[in-house]
């Protein structure tokens, strides 16, 4: 068992003193102290990001470039790690991807950027989950070619607002904001402060997520917070928003044996990728797009409203074990218990009658289609 971390060996995000004077518990999270709730509690905070705007510290998370000499040998590089289509990944826009082993399981999930500006074109930015920097930084320089190079950002923060007011509260001090597409980025001046926003986040809400210099983080943060319709939002409401919207957490829904089709998250490899392979691991990954995965993940629903925790047994009923949860909780929005897991693929579809095993307890459960809660992501009006 791992000793607990120190307190004082824990990293600070720039807006840690806000944090503290805003009364948030603080937690160790992925090396960091972290909120994890402030004092109207979980629940508050997760209705109120479903509701009218959530600003979440992000700052914990990874940021870097990948620098090469035009667009299409960067994102070369890159599409020699993972198993998305980079090079016709248009200006100023956003995609999630996985990084893989050699065996097609997946080293972290992350989201990659193009730059807006044609001058600046051989740049590609990079978010990466925060237990994850390290080993995915040491995998990029060990396999990047010479004429691409990694440049990991240490002064900067990130914050998450998102909500379905989110927006128009950011956009009354950076207007650009508005103007974004789903998952579209741009560089945009926050109230005079030079920033990247981009449209996207972690809740299945419209959102932003902004990445912005360490020093005027705080100044941001507090400029939406003293608007009306935000509030600070720690890592518990984070995690049952995430889970209502059916996202992977890493290291619990997916992990370094996953494939991106066990883990149900295929739609981050684009056509031309499935079909030419040369990405880590296309060998494993293309036979289960041809022929199915052994095991995949799905959405539960649980009868009742105990719920069902990262780890309990999934059975069938009056039957053998065949699966684990990786994420459950209670479901705020649903107003129920919902969880995520793996189950042999047979058993896999929306309908099937399962039993969660809490405690000794053999709890009832259905396999349900996931998102939980619809996605509220904005699409821009056809002209």
């Amino acid at each position: 068992m791992a000793e607990p971390v120190a307190e004082t060996d824990l990293k600070q995000t720039p807006l840690h003193d806000l944090h503290v004077e805003l009364g948030a518990r603080m937690v160790p999270f992925a090396g960091y102290a972290m909120p994890v709730q402030y004092k109207a509690g979980i629940m508050a905070e997760h209705q109120q990001t479903r509701t009218k705007a959530g600003l979440f510290d992000v700052s914990h998370m990874g940021q870097a470039f990948l620098i090469g000499p035009d667009h299409e040998t960067t994102a070369r590089a890159l599409e020699a790690l993972t198993p998305s289509n980079f090079v016709e990944l248009g200006l100023g826009r956003q995609r999630y991807t996985v990084l893989l082993n050699d065996e097609g399981g997946i080293i972290d999930d992350l989201m990659v950027t193009r730059s807006v500006s044609e001058e600046d074109d051989g740049r590609l930015m990079l978010v990466v989950n925060a237990s994850r920097k390290d080993v995915d930084y040491a995998h990029f320089r060990a396999r990047l070619p010479e004429n691409v190079r990694l440049e990991v950002v240490e002064d900067r923060a990130l914050i998450a607002v998102q909500g379905p007011e989110a927006v128009a509260a950011v956009a009354a001090h950076a207007p650009k904001a508005a103007e974004l597409a789903f998952m579209a980025a741009s560089s945009m001046e926050f109230d005079g402060i030079d920033c990247h926003i981009a449209r996207a986040g972690y809740t299945g809400e419209d959102g932003v997520e902004m990445s912005v210099p360490a020093g005027a983080a705080e100044a941001i943060a507090r400029a939406l917070l003293a608007d009306d319709r935000v509030e600070p939002i720690g890592l518990g409401a984070r995690d049952s928003l995430r889970l209502e919207a059916g996202l992977c957490l890493y290291g619990h829904d997916i992990d370094e044996m996953t494939s991106p089709v066990e883990g149900a998250i295929t739609f981050c490899m684009q056509k031309r990728r499935r079909e030419e392979g040369g990405f880590p691991g296309a060998e494993r990954i293309q036979r289960e797009l041809a022929e199915g995965p052994g095991r995949v993940r799905v959405g539960l629903r649980l009868d009742g409203k105990a719920p069902a925790r990262e780890g309990a047994e999934i059975a069938l009923v009056d039957g053998p074990v065949i699966g684990t949860v990786t994420s459950g909780g209670f479901a705020p929005t649903v107003g129920a218990p919902i969880a995520m897991g793996y189950v042999p693929a047979e058993h896999a579809a929306v309908g099937t009658a399962l039993e969660l095993v809490v405690r000794g307890r053999r709890l009832p459960a259905t396999v349900a289609n996931m998102p939980f809660v619809p996605n509220r992501y904005y699409r821009k009006p056809k002209a």
